[in-house]
């Protein structure tokens, strides 16, 4: 049919990630450490899933965005 094409992908945002990583992982352990039940627990799972979220919130509020 045609040339074979080799296609050459470039990601380079791994960096990021691992710091968000590193991040959620760091509010789970905080959180966690906090709980002292099963359902606590489970809500400290929740709270390290969106504490980015509510954070820009607050300084979005606070810079008057």
């Amino acid at each position: 049919m045609g040339k074979d094409r080799a296609i050459k992908v470039i990601n380079q945002e791994g960096g990021m990630g691992f710091i968000m990583f590193v991040a959620w992982f760091g509010a789970l352990v905080y959180f966690i450490n906090q709980a002292s039940g099963f359902w606590e627990v489970m809500l400290a799972f929740l709270k390290a899933c969106v504490w980015p979220a509510i954070l820009l919130y607050h300084v979005l509020s606070v810079v008057g965005a």
